[in-house]
């Protein structure tokens, strides 16, 4: 059976859409907000190469594994299941989470008061807001051994929340560099118009179609948990796992809020396609 996807009748960005919404994702849900991947690794070069392989990330891998010395250690924890730890697991943050969205669009209203009321009334640290294309692929691929998160829908669409048009004061960097407008990778020639339409080229290339199975097997197929996602370097703690978690058995109303507000503050894997 070819599906439509595969006979190219439905783009990339349609089909993951499609795929969000069977697994119980939306838009008004921060806490289950549509996931979409990293596509590209390319954030440095002046023009950006869709032909090549180099310039995407690798889709078959999450985000903990984009890297070999990364991976090696999220495997050495699940390995050693730290004593702080209460379950065996890569992960202990999430690929999506309310905190994670509101951050991404923290320069659009209603966005901005979300990010605000999750931080406890106020701005982050300006060097932990979302500030650079570039330096969140770096943290979440390579360099922040508790970030591995992916990007959401508005990457590929939506221009206006690159730009802070309303003028909000995000403070400054411990560089000094005053937060402003998203710092853009130079292929987007700082215009945000064209970093979405070379970010869209990029999610609907031969490449990304090509690869893009793998990282659904991750997401939202068979890699998402148990033995598959053990050896795929995909396992996150338990409390992320939802629905595979009966909280109607569960008695002590202490744990079950604990769950809960884990879940709310961490994110949650999607259902199972």
């Amino acid at each position: 059976v070819s599906f439509p996807w595969q006979k190219r009748e439905i783009s990339n960005f349609d089909y993951l859409m499609y795929l969000n919404t069977l697994a119980g994702r939306s838009y008004n849900d921060y806490m289950q907000y549509p996931v979409f991947p990293w596509v590209l690794a390319d954030y440095h070069s002046e023009t950006l190469n869709l032909t090549n392989p180099h310039t995407f990330r690798d889709l078959s891998k999450p985000m903990g594994a984009q890297t070999v010395e990364r991976k090696r250690k999220f495997i050495q924890r699940y390995n050693e299941v730290e004593k702080n730890l209460s379950a065996q697991c890569h992960y202990c943050t999430h690929y999506s989470s309310a905190i994670i969205v509101a951050s991404y669009l923290v320069r659009m209203e209603p966005f901005t008061q979300t990010f605000c009321s999750l931080q406890g009334g106020s701005f982050d640290v300006a060097d932990r807001m979302f500030h650079s294309v570039k330096s969140t692929w770096e943290s979440a691929s390579r360099d922040n051994m508790s970030d591995v998160r992916e990007l959401i829908p508005e990457f590929f669409y939506l221009p206006e929340f690159l730009t802070n048009a309303n003028h909000f004061e995000l403070g400054s960097m411990q560089d000094g560099t005053v937060l402003g407008d998203v710092q853009l990778p130079p292929w987007a020639d700082g215009d945000p118009h064209k970093f979405i339409l070379l970010h869209r080229q990029a999610l609907e290339s031969d490449y990304v179609s090509a690869h893009l199975h793998r990282w659904i097997d991750l997401i939202f197929g068979h890699k998402q948990h148990g033995s598959a996602a053990v050896e795929a370097v995909n396992t996150y703690h338990p409390y992320f796992y939802g629905d595979k978690m009966d909280l109607n058995n569960i008695k002590d109303p202490l744990i079950k809020s604990t769950i809960l507000g884990f879940i709310s503050n961490f994110g949650q894997i999607p259902k199972q396609v």
